[in-house]
């Protein structure tokens, strides 16, 4: 007798299976806890077993039924996600689902943006966003958990593609009673005797430490975070200057104190932001389209910030 089941309820089968909760498995597939019950306890009338163990309080566990069945649903989504990027690339349509990794200052700034306009262009594909510091995201790639990623061109392995996009060129950020705060520019030579906040992310920490290694100077580091926003905020209170590539355009820190922003004078190349995916990615006709709508829509005058003369909006 054949069995009757729809990939969704195999879809929601796999978010309860891993998240061990109803609640929080309907966040993650956009769906009501109902319908989430609905399709498990369906499920289970259909194979004639019980796929969890309710622990109320606890949530669920997988039974040894449904831990088999788990890994079997994962495989047939999968193989079913296939079918569908084959189709799109017979028919060059843009379709099915795109994993995307996304440096952390990035997600702030430029992804959602981007993202929002790829998805009004391209309906039928779905994006799940990931937000990654630069070694996640090598590690992501290889192991085929995401598809590309939005990110800087530094230290890119051998093994993977980058397509650059646009430079990024420095500046440092202080409070707006910072002695530099007046200068249109400054050199590391100007940094050296006050103390910096440290954007600490892998990867980015040594190359703003290598602005004043390359001429033979030790910052004074005197706070570390791995958030930009707080990052701004330590800024704007005075706890230092910091160096960044990338800057909203609200000069305010997300606790409404002003922000100043002056170019870096360095001989030290500009770091590019690019995409970043396994060789041969763009194979698939819906990355290439990605690939594509990124390389229109991110340019120096579409950033936001980017012009360090363009007109701040009113702080007041």
């Amino acid at each position: 007798m054949p069995l009757h089941f729809t990939l969704r309820q195999l879809e929601y089968f796999v978010a309860v299976g891993e998240s061990s909760s109803i609640l929080q498995a309907a966040e993650k597939v956009h769906a009501s806890s109902p319908t989430i019950s609905a399709a498990i306890s369906q499920l289970e009338q259909e194979f004639g077993l019980s796929l969890f163990v309710r622990k109320h309080a606890r949530g669920l566990s997988l039974t040894q039924a449904g831990s088999r069945m788990l890994v079997q649903a994962k495989t047939l989504l999968t193989e079913a996600e296939l079918m569908n990027e084959i189709a799109g690339d017979i028919t060059q349509a843009v379709r099915g689902s795109l994993s995307i990794g996304c440096y952390l200052s990035f997600a702030q700034i430029i992804f959602p943006g981007l993202r929002r306009s790829f998805e009004t262009k391209h309906p039928n594909v779905r994006i799940k966003q990931s937000e990654l510091h630069q070694g996640a995201i090598f590690e992501r790639i290889r192991g085929a958990e995401i598809d590309l990623a939005l990110t800087y061109d530094l230290d890119i392995p051998a093994d993977l593609a980058f397509v650059p996009l646009v430079e990024l060129t420095p500046f440092v950020l202080v409070h707006e009673g910072h002695p530099l705060a007046h200068l249109p520019t400054v050199t590391v030579h100007d940094l050296k005797d006050y103390e910096m906040v440290l954007l600490d992310l892998p990867h980015s920490n040594v190359y703003f430490t290598s602005f004043f290694s390359q001429v033979g100077i030790r910052p004074i580091i005197a706070e570390r975070t791995h958030d930009m926003a707080v990052m701004r905020s330590l800024v704007a209170n005075g706890f230092g200057y910091s160096i960044a590539n990338l800057r909203p355009l609200n000069p305010l820190s997300p606790d409404g104190k002003k922000v100043c922003y002056i170019p870096l004078i360095s001989d030290l190349r500009p770091i590019e932001m690019g995409l970043v995916m396994a060789e041969g990615a763009q194979n698939s006709f819906t990355i290439q389209a990605f690939v594509e709508h990124c390389t229109l829509s991110i340019t120096p005058s579409s950033i936001p910030g980017m012009d360090m003369h363009e007109q701040e909006p009113d702080s007041d």
